[in-house]
């Protein structure tokens, strides 16, 4: 019988922002929500994707010769791709000579990713870190996820599962178990706004991170629960919405939880959008003053979770600055 077979968008070694110490993190393609500033868009479908880099394009043709769905052609404006009609085969990401092409989603066997990641032994043990499952969200394939995790904690490897806890609790709660930390998304409080930014309520996320916390409390495992909330300019990023957050930890989570992250908000992602021709909602939106993310701090430091255990992460706007009179 073949082994389990998972796509996976990308392996990032020497990660720091995914769990504790020194991390390799594994992102599965195939995510259940749509958030409209999503910093992996990639990561959103679970088919591979094909992605072209214009500026590596030297107008040789090859890929138009080589598709088999015909859907690239060439004229005197430049290349035409009809998406619509391109599979991801990968055939014209092969032939690339200047890899202006590239398939994004690999597939890989269970035994060859936990060999690939336990390679980076040594800067787990030395540093804390260990390996983490992302997204994407890594419950859409998670059967192979399990599977991973379980064989990675059989290694005596650090496990974290990131999740944003939009899908069944029965997986869920399966891949938990095989999680020695659990990062999960709280975005937005209200269900009508959790539903306009990510296309779903927020009722069954709600639902999810109380399964995980009951969890917890029965098994005594995951050790930890992290919060990570985006804030996101025009979106979560408002009082109201990090004092209800914050409420509902107090209330609902508050023995389990043992960091609550504001992770600031980002543009790097633009260049992604426009790779896979999809608009973005926040392309003109300005990156987070530090003023602004030491209020936001502030008002998640006042909001009934204990203070210590609040952290705002990311980049800042720098400031224009007037010269001295």
């Amino acid at each position: 019988m073949d082994a389990p077979v998972a796509t996976v968008l990308e392996i990032q070694r020497m990660s720091t922002e995914d769990g504790p110490g020194i991390r390799t993190t594994v992102f599965f393609k195939g995510c259940t929500l749509a958030c409209a500033w999503c910093h992996n868009p990639e990561s959103i479908s679970r088919r591979p994707q094909v992605v072209w880099h214009d500026w590596k394009c030297i107008g040789c043709r090859t890929c138009e010769g080589v598709c088999p769905e015909e859907a690239i052609s060439f004229d005197a404006d430049g290349m035409t791709w009809d998406r619509h009609r391109c599979t991801a085969c990968g055939t014209c990401t092969q032939s690339c000579p200047t890899t202006a092409r590239e398939r994004v989603g690999q597939e890989w066997r269970l035994d060859d990713l936990v060999r690939e990641v336990a390679k980076d032994r040594a800067y787990f043990e030395t540093s804390g870190g260990g390996v983490t499952a992302s997204g994407g969200e890594p419950a859409v394939q998670a059967p192979f996820v399990e599977a991973f995790l379980a064989r990675c904690r059989e290694l005596g490897l650090h496990t974290a599962l990131d999740t944003c806890g939009m899908s069944g609790t029965k997986g869920l709660i399966r891949l938990v178990e095989h999680a020695d930390l659990v990062l999960f998304d709280l975005k937005v409080m209200d269900p009508a706004q959790h539903a306009r930014f990510t296309g779903h309520s927020n009722a069954k996320v709600l639902a999810n991170v109380a399964a995980v916390r009951d969890c917890i409390r029965a098994n005594g495992h995951p050790a930890e629960m992290w919060i990570r909330t985006p804030l996101i300019p025009g979106a979560t990023a408002t009082d109201e919405n990090i004092r209800d957050i914050g409420a509902f930890i107090a209330v609902n989570l508050r023995e389990v939880v043992t960091r609550w992250e504001l992770c600031a908000f980002n543009n790097l992602c633009a260049d992604k959008y426009r790779r896979l021709g999809m608009p973005w909602h926040f392309a003109d939106a300005e990156l987070l003053s530090r003023e602004d993310q030491l209020h936001f701090e502030a008002v998640a430091r006042r909001s009934g979770v204990d203070p210590d255990r609040v952290l705002v992460t990311g980049p800042t706007r720098l400031e224009q600055r007037g010269a001295a009179s």
